[in-house]
C-alpha cells in the first residue's frame, strides 16, 4: 500500500462577530505528503537555532514568531516536498443554523475539503495517516472523523486510515501546517501575501467556500 500522511491545522477564530481582533474567516489547512523528513528538518532547524542563540520558542508557530525565525523555518520547508490546500470560510456569511455551534460549523469545511480538495491526491491502495492539532471536544472530534470516514469510504477503494489528535507541539509536521495556515490566513485577512508566495506553488486546492454568498448574518 501506498503510505500518505495528512496534517491539519485551522486559523482564524470560531467567534462570530465584527469586534476588533476576530477573525473575519475561518480557514481550514491541510498538508499532505508521503515523507516525513520535513518533520526531521524542522527538528534539526531548532537545534541549530538554539546553538545560535535564537529564540525559538517552545516549539514552532507562526502567530508569535519574530519574522527572523518565520523566514527560517520558510527556508527550511520549501527543501522538502508537499502539498497544502485550504478551504475558506467567510463567516459572516454562515447561516445561523451552521454556526449553532463549533462541532457543527466544523462539519461544513471539512466535509467539503476532504471530499474536493483531497480526495483527487489520495492514490487507490493508500494508507492515510492522518493528524490533526487537538480539537477541543469529544464532540468535535466525532465530527471530524464521521467527514473523514464518509469521504474516504465514498473516495479511496481498498484503502485505510486512522486518525490522530495531537498539540501542536507535539509534531512538528503540524507545525509545518501551522505555517502553510498563517501565510493564507495573512493574504486572505490583510492582503499581505508575503509569505504565501512562498508556498504558492505548493497549493493544490484554496477554496472560499461561499463566495457565492451575498447575505451577510451579522
Amino acid at each position: 500500500m501506498t503510505e500518505r500522511y495528512l496534517f491539519a491545522d485551522e486559523a482564524g477564530c470560531f467567534t462570530f462577530n465584527r469586534e476588533p481582533n476576530i477573525s473575519r474567516y475561518f480557514i481550514l489547512c491541510t498538508v499532505t505528503t508521503s515523507s516525513l523528513d520535513v518533520g526531521d528538518a524542522l527538528h534539526r532547524l531548532r537545534h541549530k537555532l538554539i546553538w545560535e542563540g535564537k529564540d525559538a520558542g517552545d516549539f514552532f508557530h507562526a502567530t508569535v514568531q519574530k519574522q527572523e525565525i518565520r523566514d527560517r523555518v520558510f527556508e527550511t520547508i520549501l527543501g522538502h516536498k508537499f502539498m497544502v490546500q485550504a478551504t475558506i470560510c467567510e463567516k459572516a456569511k454562515a447561516q445561523p443554523q451552521v454556526r449553532a455551534d463549533k462541532a457543527r460549523f466544523y462539519k461544513y469545511p471539512w466535509f467539503y475539503h476532504l471530499k474536493h480538495g483531497l480526495a483527487r491526491h489520495i492514490p487507490e491502495d493508500t494508507e492515510l495517516l492522518v493528524t490533526t492539532a487537538s480539537l477541543g471536544t469529544k464532540r468535535e472530534k466525532l465530527t471530524f472523523t464521521n467527514a473523514l470516514d464518509d469521504v474516504m469510504r465514498q473516495t479511496v477503494r481498498n484503502g485505510k486510515w486512522a486518525v490522530d489528535f495531537r498539540p501542536s507541539q507535539a509534531d512538528p509536521c503540524l507545525q509545518l501546517a501551522d505555517y502553510c495556515a498563517w501565510a493564507i490566513q495573512r493574504k486572505w485577512e490583510r492582503g499581505d501575501t508575503k509569505s504565501y508566495d512562498l508556498i504558492a506553488d505548493r497549493i493544490t486546492y484554496e477554496f472560499d467556500m461561499w463566495k457565492h454568498g451575498t447575505k451577510l448574518y451579522y
